[in-house]
């Protein structure tokens, strides 16, 4: 009856212990458990699980033995000071010396009852344990771990099986052993799932660097962005789990919901695949293949001369009608027209960098130089600005025209069309909506839906000022001068203000310091100024 009981206590074990591998998503837990489970079931004193490496080897993962209070790899902390078990010797031959080389060599379970009564294996590694140690390796139980597929992945290895009335240690029986191989089993597949899920994740993490790789291909200060929004929104969001009081103190991203803000962040801006690259890197206001200026210095040469022929005959019919002192007159008047055109070039360079904000009197003055006339080889006057070179040099802050603007912000829609098309487990499933949320407003104002705050989930609204805080430090972009840290947050307080971004994680990003954490990283340390905090529009502390 004792043994019926007892027989019934390890299969449930057994059963229990399937299940738990099953749920378990820590790779280095699941790597314990299966060595601890394997102990508890056979009453094993000591367990090693090995893992069989690309290169043919046996690399050490887990080490346990209870009696001598060892306790090495996994979630310990400490590393295993062995050296991988080779499955093939230097001349190429298998390495039977070696039991658990042995045991995955030939595919089959080795159960030896005195180690140091064997033969054909050499435990010359066990003895010198044994000696530094004071221990007595006995029994051994090594059982391959076969996955579904029949491939080999590991090997768990059991030492000195104890009597659990005596204490006493003894052979693994053959029950025992059957019971370690069925583990081995689920084992086995547990850890092969958790490898194709860690797999398929890795696969769509390189998938998500490859987006970022092509956006950066068309433009490295947009890559330079794609990459430095991930780190500054986990940032953002350990800060508010760090929260304990305010408005955000109950709010809590786990990992699996933080690894879904970070994809996200990943491929916020997958949709600039879609956007030529004149526009996307658009330097300046005429640049379209190339810096249209170019074209305005030759047009600023080829008028001067033109007014130096016509100099050159005023100069002649006043010499022609004796007015010495004509002459002189044409020539002054010449050089201040050669200079006002020089200093309208100038200008004209200046004004095509784009900047915040032009004035009007700087567009009327672009305007004014349209004016000028050139003459074809006719001798026809012609404009010497187009419309279009107007429209583009009068553009009022930055170098993009309201319609090429409106290209450049379509690329929003197709990130959303993009991630949407894609079919997302579970855990995976909002990243549409947070990439998708970093250009909408807290009152509704923002693009492409529209959205008000109630609207948005929290982390797509760190998406938004993690978004622009990023683009405003940015020291890489062709057509503006990179924000100090005082000035770019005065503007984002403003913007908390005008309810562009959201209050409470402003004040998270102030109050914990955020943007100073990120400034070590990533900032020139030209723009890491003092920052007056009590001064920031709109923070509360």
């Amino acid at each position: 009856m004792a043994i019926s009981d007892t027989l019934i206590r390890q299969l449930e074990d057994l059963h229990a212990i399937g299940i738990a591998l099953s749920a378990e998503h820590n790779h280095q837990r699941l790597l314990e458990m299966i060595v601890i489970s394997a102990k508890r079931l056979t009453n094993a004193d000591a367990g090693t699980l090995y893992i069989v490496t690309p290169d043919n080897t046996l690399h050490f993962e887990i080490m346990r033995t209870s009696s001598l209070g060892i306790a090495m790899g996994g979630t310990t902390g400490n590393p295993i000071p062995f050296q991988p078990l080779p499955l093939y010797l230097d001349d190429g031959r298998p390495n039977h010396h070696m039991v658990a080389a042995y045991a995955v060599l030939n595919d089959c379970t080795v159960n030896i009852e005195d180690a140091y009564e064997a033969e054909g294996f050499d435990f010359s590694g066990t003895s010198q344990f044994d000696a530094s140690t004071g221990y007595r390796s006995c029994s051994f139980l090594t059982v391959p771990m076969k996955n579904h597929e029949g491939d080999i992945i590991g090997v768990l290895q059991l030492i000195n099986a104890k009597d659990a009335a005596t204490g006493e240690i003894t052979s693994f029986s053959k029950y025992s052993q059957h019971l370690v191989e069925s583990l081995a089993s689920q084992a086995a597949i547990a850890l092969t799932n958790h490898q194709l899920i860690e797999g398929l994740k890795g696969l769509f993490e390189a998938f998500i660097r490859l987006i970022a790789g092509a956006i950066d291909a068309k433009s490295p200060y947009t890559g330079d962005h794609c990459r430095r929004v991930p780190e500054l929104a986990m940032m953002l969001a350990d800060a508010v789990n760090r929260t304990e009081s305010g408005p955000l103190k109950d709010f809590y991203m786990d990992e699996e919901e933080l690894d879904e803000l970070r994809i996200a962040a990943w491929i916020h801006d997958c949709g600039k695949v879609a956007i030529p690259d004149s526009l996307m890197d658009k330097p300046t206001k005429l640049s379209t293949l190339f810096d249209r200026i170019v074209l305005l210095e030759q047009r600023f040469a080829l008028l001067k001369k033109q007014m130096e022929c016509r100099l050159l005959r005023q100069q002649l019919q006043a010499v022609r009608q004796g007015q010495a002192q004509d002459e002189a007159l044409l020539a002054q008047e010449h050089a201040d027209s050669v200079r006002r055109l020089d200093e309208d070039l100038n200008f004209l360079r200046q004004v095509n960098m784009g900047s915040e904000s032009m004035s009007e009197e700087e567009q009327e003055r672009v305007r004014a130089i349209a004016q000028y006339r050139l003459e074809d080889p006719q001798g026809n006057e012609t404009s010497f600005l187009s419309e279009e070179e107007v429209y583009n040099l009068t553009i009022k802050s930055g170098t993009l025209t309201p319609e090429e603007r409106q290209m450049v912000n379509h690329h929003i829609v197709v990130t959303i069309e993009m991630l949407e098309s894609l079919p997302y487990p579970p855990g995976l499933r909002r990243i549409p909506e947070y990439a998708g949320g970093h250009h909408e407003r807290m009152d509704g104002r923002g693009y492409p839906r529209g959205l008000r705050r109630e609207q948005l989930s929290i982390p797509a609204r760190m998406m938004g000022i993690v978004d622009i805080f990023e683009a405003l430090t940015s020291a890489d972009r062709p057509y503006k001068k990179a924000k100090t840290l005082s000035e770019t947050l005065q503007i984002l307080g403003n913007m908390k203000l005008n309810q562009h971004i959201d209050p409470d994680l402003f004040d998270v990003f102030i109050r914990e310091k955020v943007y100073l954490q990120y400034a070590h990283l990533y900032l020139q340390p030209e723009q890491i100024d003092e920052v007056d905090e009590t001064k920031v529009p709109g923070y509360q502390p």
